[in-house]
């Protein structure tokens, strides 16, 4: 087994397995500074999005037609009522802003919406009746076909229907005029705005002023109604309550005859009967007394001055006893009993006692009699006081029923007067009676369009293309698994990427192959990137000699490096010898213009010497050895000592060994021979190769011991690359066009 140069420090491909050196470097490209780069890489994406978005908009918004909108507005102010009774049916609720909210909702009802159509003919417009439109494209077609086909295109004949029918056609025109018809409240206020669009100024101006001359009409005609309502109600209460009145007025005679009961000045007769029977009852009570009295008096029952009072005769003939008395006793003492004057005076006085008792006798007799019509009379008044009384007490009784009577009657003219009244109020109220709303603002023609809004749609779909644009470059960025830079590269990997291998397309090319590219262009930016790839593999540490050069996947464009990278060597005095370990996929032959001979497996197989299958490179002189026949024994091949003594003695003879390997995802033999070499250059696609097939690469290199000096960025595209502002791609900038020719 051949020993490698030994090496400072350890690496891959040294006994001792180090810690794999590469991790993925995310952060370059999940930062923000990364997203500003894959702008920068993706500016033709954004522009091309900042650009088809709004072109797109501008031209849809001039596929649509102009929709104009007309707005009025009216004001609502109900009026109140004053009938305290008829608040049921004349009730207005306050204008609060659900009054307001719904008062718009009735002026975009369908019912409005149906009178703007009658009224503006937009049943036969084809704007609002899809059965106006003329057929589109492809019913036309449809037709055209069905007819070419001789199937029936015409409807059939409808069938009488019975009961209701629906009517789609008129439905679907006043849905659409329905939603085109809108009516909001101005906060804070009684205002209604009325807005109605259409493809006519003149449609929309006439059907906002269709809808709210239909509002308030409607609004009068209901206001009306309800005022004949109570009008109705208030003649149909005033003739219930005239006829009852006549009837308690009835009940009132019939009542009054019933219990002959008079009425006005005749009914209070009992009452003032009654009066004067009670009066004369006193006077005749008191004149009972004094009769009483007077009677005691004159049979001196009482003291001198009642008898004094009762008979003013009696008094004198007593005081002229009285006298004679005196004179008798004064004669009597003088002359004595026998005295012809004392008996003179006897005489005198036994008249005057006879006369005196006459006199009594004859006032008690007028005195008793008296006293008795007194007392009869007293009896007769109370009789006729206690019938009068009976009387009235009777009359009382019957008035308490007269008295409901009158309390009925009294409160049913009461009623009458009231609905009299208010039936008075009603009917002025009618004949000065106006609708709740009034229009403040009569909508006119716009004079430009609401909708398509060119330049608010358009400043919002450039700001969308802009969101779309770095959506789009975000996504693609996230999406894009690939590397783009060698700063990536090297980010990514650990290891130095050593040259930027461009794509060279067929303008450049002309009439020469890619392979002869880079010795018929020695001066071109190919060129130059495979002297840099050369020097930084001779820049390093360890100086390799044989190098191998693989791959992830196939198609990454190693064959070509190889071979490039050979003949640019021998172009600058060097031993050079590749050798193409590929052999299921050769093409040195063909590439090189080799011939038909023993290669590689021969050389292995032991069936030709190595010197013996050298070919020479018609350009530049290079020597190559190509893959040779396949077979199913190419890894214990590689396996073999002979492999190694291959490159031992090759050592000795060219200064740099070149070895083509199979890429190291699905070749086994290609981690054989990048361990059996010096150093290993992994070619990564630009734009093409996954990181995770990269990585994986790396990882099976590394567990194969080999030595990873550092990638190559292969098939690169100039231009984009110089767009894309990574720092490295400054070398394809037209400021260096004067150093590369050709």
């Amino acid at each position: 087994m051949l020993d490698k140069p030994a090496s400072t420090a350890p690496h891959p491909g040294s006994g001792a397995r180090p810690e794999s050196p590469f991790r993925p470097g995310e952060q370059a490209r999940d930062s923000l500074a990364g997203f500003f780069a894959a702008i920068h890489q993706r500016r033709g994406t954004f522009l091309a999005a900042v650009i088809l978005v709004p072109l797109c908009s501008w031209l849809t918004l001039r596929q649509i037609a102009p929709l104009y909108t007309a707005t009025g507005s009216l004001i609502y102010e109900p009026s109140g009522y004053k009938v305290r009774e008829l608040q049921s049916i004349l009730r207005e609720d306050p204008t609060t802003e659900s009054m307001m909210s719904s008062q718009a909702e009735i002026l975009q009802s369908l019912h409005i919406a149906q009178i703007v159509a009658q009224r503006g003919a937009l049943f036969d417009d084809p704007e609002f009746n899809p059965a106006r439109r003329p057929p589109n494209m492809l019913t036309r077609l449809t037709l055209g076909l069905r007819w070419l086909l001789g199937m029936e295109t015409d409807a059939p004949a409808e069938e009488p229907v019975y009961g209701p029918v629906l009517d789609p056609k008129r439905d679907a025109t006043l849905s659409r005029v329905r939603d085109r018809l809108h009516a909001a409240p101005v906060r804070f206020s009684h205002v209604v705005e009325v807005t109605f669009t259409a493809e006519s100024p003149l449609v929309a101006a006439a059907a906002v002023n269709n809808a709210m001359d239909a509002y308030i009409k409607d609004q009068y005609a209901a206001k009306h109604r309800m005022v004949e309502a109570a009008t109705g109600l208030l003649r149909k209460q005033k003739a219930e309550l005239a006829s009852e009145v006549h009837r308690i007025e009835e009940a009132i005679a019939a009542y009054r005859d019933r219990h002959a009961m008079s009425q006005g000045m005749h009914a209070a007769i009992g009452i003032e009967q009654v009066t004067h029977l009670t009066e004369d009852l006193v006077k005749a009570q008191t004149e009972q007394a004094a009769a009483s009295a007077r009677l005691d008096a004159a049979r001196g029952n009482a003291g001198a001055e009642a008898q004094a009072a009762v008979a003013p005769s009696v008094v004198q003939l007593r005081a002229q006893l009285e006298q004679l008395a005196g004179q008798m006793q004064a004669q009597r003492a003088r002359f004595g009993s026998a005295h012809p004057d004392v008996q003179s005076l006897n005489r005198q006085f036994a008249d005057g006692e006879r006369a005196l008792k006459a006199e009594i006798g004859r006032v008690v007799a007028a005195t008793d009699a008296e006293q008795h019509a007194a007392a009869e009379r007293v009896a007769t008044l109370q009789h006729l006081l206690t019938e009068a009384k009976s009387a009235e007490q009777g009359a009382d009784r019957a008035q308490i029923g007269l008295n409901a009577l009158d309390r009925d009657l009294e409160a049913a003219r009461g009623q009458l007067q009231a609905v009299l009244e208010r039936l008075q109020q009603t009917t002025q109220q009618a004949a000065i009676e106006s609708s709740e709303a009034h229009e403040i603002t009569q909508a006119v023609q716009p004079d430009r369009p609401t909708s398509p809004r060119v330049m608010p749609t358009m400043a919002a779909s450039v700001a969308a293309s802009v969101f779309l644009g770095l959506v789009l470059i975000y996504a693609l960025h996230l999406m894009d698994a690939t590397l783009h830079s060698g700063e990536e590269l090297r980010a990514l990997t650990g290891v130095p990427c050593l040259a930027l291998i461009p794509e060279v397309g067929k303008r450049a090319l002309r009439h020469l192959r890619i392979q002869d590219y880079v010795a018929r262009r020695p001066l071109t930016a190919f060129a130059e990137q495979i002297r840099s790839l050369r020097a930084g593999v001779s820049l390093d540490i360890d100086h390799p000699q044989i190098i191998a050069i693989t791959a992830a996947r196939p198609a990454e464009g190693k064959s070509l490096l190889a071979i490039s990278l050979g003949r640019s060597a021998q172009l600058g005095g060097e031993r050079v010898l590749v050798i193409e370990c590929d052999a299921r996929q050769a093409s040195f032959r063909y590439r090189l213009d080799g011939h038909d001979g023993p290669g590689l497996t021969d050389i292995l197989r032991g069936a030709a010497e190595w010197r013996d299958t050298l070919q020479d490179d018609p350009v530049t002189g290079m020597k190559f050895i190509a893959a040779g026949k396949p077979g199913t024994d190419i890894l214990a091949l590689f396996l073999s000592d002979e492999m190694r003594q291959l490159l031992a003695e090759a050592r000795d003879q060219y200064d740099l060994i070149l070895l083509d390997t199979p890429p190291v995802e699905a070749m086994t033999e290609s981690r054989i021979a990048a361990a059996l070499a010096d150093a290993t250059l992994l070619c990564v696609r630009w734009g093409a190769t996954p990181t995770k097939t990269l990585l994986r690469a790396m990882e099976m290199l590394h567990d194969a011991h080999a030595k990873i000096i550092g990638t190559v960025l292969t098939r690169v595209d100039p231009r984009v690359h110089l767009r894309s502002g990574y720092a490295d791609a400054g070398v394809y900038h037209r400021r260096y066009r004067a150093y590369f020719r050709g």
